[in-house]
């Protein structure tokens, strides 16, 4: 019997595991898929995540992969340029972005060294319970169509945005809202060093930049406009860049694509219930929201630190592990609702005269602008931001 299983070994399950095994449990993890994979990602980690790769001993290694550090954002808007970066976060003032096949493989790695057992190509059927409800563990079926049962005191679902384990436990959607866009990208050769970010009215572009000197280069559209754009995917991602970042057009306007152009217009937004009777969920299968803010990865960090360090010693525990389970699904939502709702302002993709007003008061003021990117990673929340002086500023530039 093991202590905990996890179904998924991306960035969500693979760090999971690899904190329950470092905490001294008995952890089995299990993905579908055979590793090394790429998956569809905007691949950015911000200055929280890094600064959890960090405490985990990792960061090193993904360094080592080649990923620049991104310590420089622009943001441009109408007449506006914002250009900074976030205050640190344990000394850690960087993002990186490092293409998912390295970093998912780098963690999956760390899992399995930490003492995680971990199958590939092993598929969950079913989840396993008492007469009481309670989840004990997992069906599986391997990739030569062999069937085992493994059982376990906890099983955290990781499997991604269309989590079967979540709805194989029957984790309701206490939060949700519709689609706001679609998103297109492709990676190309050089192209900047920063991490930038265009907005015009329905329409944001942002660079990215990754592995091997490549940039990731996104354009995201409102959701109404999915059906027309994807009939012609490539022709409407290069109309948004050339009309929205017409300086970042002009480098790739000669160039050929590294790759096919990745897209989606499967953008949800929702709040699962994060845990219940020997279950829980990290990760996309227990949150989502649009990628515009590329919080994914940092949230999926963020949520398995939470669970690991609520759950604590008490593991073996009927009653220690519900109230850890009770209160990691108390203080997920806490945690992340914020820049849920703030996610869903960014992607409605309005430029409002108000927002306007505020980045023309924060332009030019490098503290300020600093202190905004923050507010873009979760290090700092939007409270602390809208300072009263910032509003008093503010109303002294008003026409």
């Amino acid at each position: 019997m093991y202590d905990v299983i996890v179904v998924g070994a991306r960035c969500a399950g693979a760090s999971t595991a690899m904190l329950f095994a470092r905490a001294g449990y008995r952890v089995l993890m299990v993905d579908r898929a055979e590793f090394p994979r790429d998956t569809l990602s905007t691949l950015y980690i911000h200055q929280p995540g890094v600064a959890l790769l960090r405490r985990w001993g990792v960061l090193d290694k993904v360094i080592a992969t080649g990923c620049p550090p991104l310590d420089r954002a622009v943001y441009r808007i109408a007449d506006i340029r914002i250009e900074g970066c976030s205050i640190p976060v344990d000394g850690h003032r960087a993002a990186y972005a490092p293409r998912r096949y390295l970093l998912d493989g780098i963690l999956a790695d760390a899992a399995v060294a930490a003492g995680v057992e971990f199958r590939q190509g092993c598929t969950v059927t079913d989840v396993l319970s008492d007469d009481e409800g309670q989840a004990t563990g997992v069906r599986c079926r391997t990739s030569d169509g062999a069937t085992t049962e493994e059982h376990a005191r906890l099983v955290v679902g990781a499997d991604g945005m269309r989590s079967r384990f979540a709805t194989m436990v029957d984790s309701r959607i206490t939060t949700e809202d519709p689609p706001a866009t679609c998103a297109y990208y492709t990676y190309w050769e050089g192209v900047t060093d920063r991490f930038e970010l265009y907005e015009a009215p329905g329409r944001w572009v942002g660079t990215v930049p990754t592995n091997d000197n490549t940039t990731l280069i996104a354009a995201y559209f409102p959701q109404s406009e999915f059906e027309r754009v994807r009939k012609d995917a490539m022709g409407a991602y290069l109309e948004a860049v050339r009309s929205t970042a017409p300086e970042l057009y002009a480098k790739i306007a000669s160039q050929t694509p590294l790759e096919r152009l990745h897209g989606t217009g499967d953008q949800r937004n929702y709040f699962r219930e994060a845990a219940g009777l020997g279950w829980a969920l990290v990760g996309d299968a227990g949150h989502h929201k649009d990628s515009i803010t590329a919080r994914g990865i940092t949230d999926a960090f963020r949520q398995a630190q939470l669970l690991v360090d609520c759950v604590g010693t008490g593991l073996r525990d009927p009653e220690k592990l519900l109230d850890g389970l009770e209160e990691y699904a108390y203080q997920r939502d806490e945690i992340l609702i914020d820049a849920y709702h703030s996610t869903l302002s960014v992607a409605a993709l309005e430029v409002a005269e108000h927002r306007l007003s505020m980045l023309r008061t924060v332009a030019g003021d490098q503290e300020l602008m600093d202190r905004y990117f923050a507010t873009l990673a979760g290090v700092i929340g939007v409270e602390e931001f809208f300072t009263p002086e910032l509003h008093a500023r503010q109303e002294l530039t008003r026409p």
